[in-house]
């Protein structure tokens, strides 16, 4: 099963219908057990329905406030992800 990160990572893709049905599975496998993302899943469909019905509307306090939130989380995954990988490499590939 992929992690939350990699399911994150391919939110926008799988909503978009933009993935492989290999990984169209491995998402909803990921869903079916992760309630975390299943709301990630629903904040991104409800921003995407409030973005698309109109550019010049203000974004509700909640929503704002979610959507702001939930870049943060995103930043922070990657910038663990990419801490993580430059520890777990000594700078010419080979795992240490």
């Amino acid at each position: 099963m992929i992690s939350c990160a990699d399911a994150v990572q391919q939110l926008w893709d799988y909503l978009e219908n933009e993935v492989t049905a290999q990984d169209r599975e491995a998402v909803e496998e990921h869903l079916a057990f992760c309630r975390r993302c299943c709301g990630e899943v629903e904040f991104a469909e409800e921003l995407r329905t409030v973005l698309g019905e109109a550019s010049e509307v203000e974004l509700p306090p909640d929503v704002e406030s979610r959507l702001i939130s939930t870049l943060d989380d995103l930043d922070t995954t990657q910038e663990d992800l990419s801490s993580d990988e430059s520890i777990s490499t000594n700078g010419e590939g080979d795992m240490t």
